[in-house]
């Protein structure tokens, strides 16, 4: 049974830290891209960042980039992200999402839509306030 269940969220003020967790399982977590979707109360679908397979790739949304970092550990079959100078605008639900890439070590996948995603988690909510 395919599993993805993310952890770490919490309420944190402006300026914050947190650290999320995707811990994976029922499938081989090394062969496949990491994403990190999230979605605010009352909007859409956000994709936040991706990681190839092997970790050594990674890319961000304009709005985290240099506050937020993809990582994942193969040995641990978990995917993380850690998240600073937290705003309010963070708040959200955040998924964790993993796409298939075939026989390629390079890929990653940046979009929003589930569909597209081979396997989703259920959720770990972010609060920013004060």
């Amino acid at each position: 049974q395919v599993q993805l269940v993310e952890s770490g969220g919490a309420l944190v003020q402006p300026g914050g830290s947190l650290r999320l967790s995707c811990a994976a399982s029922g499938f081989t977590f090394g062969n496949y891209a990491m994403s990190w979707v999230r979605q605010a109360p009352g909007k859409g679908l956000e994709w936040v960042s991706a990681i190839n397979r092997g970790g050594t790739l990674t890319d961000y949304a304009e709005s985290v980039k240099g506050r937020f970092t993809i990582s994942k550990d193969n040995a641990k079959n978990t995917l993380y992200l850690q998240m600073a100078s937290l705003k309010p605008e963070d708040t959200a639900l955040y998924y964790c999402a993993a796409k298939s890439t075939g026989s390629s070590n390079n890929y990653y996948y940046t979009g929003n839509s589930k569909g597209r995603y081979d396997y989703w988690g259920q959720g770990t909510q972010v609060t920013v306030s004060s």
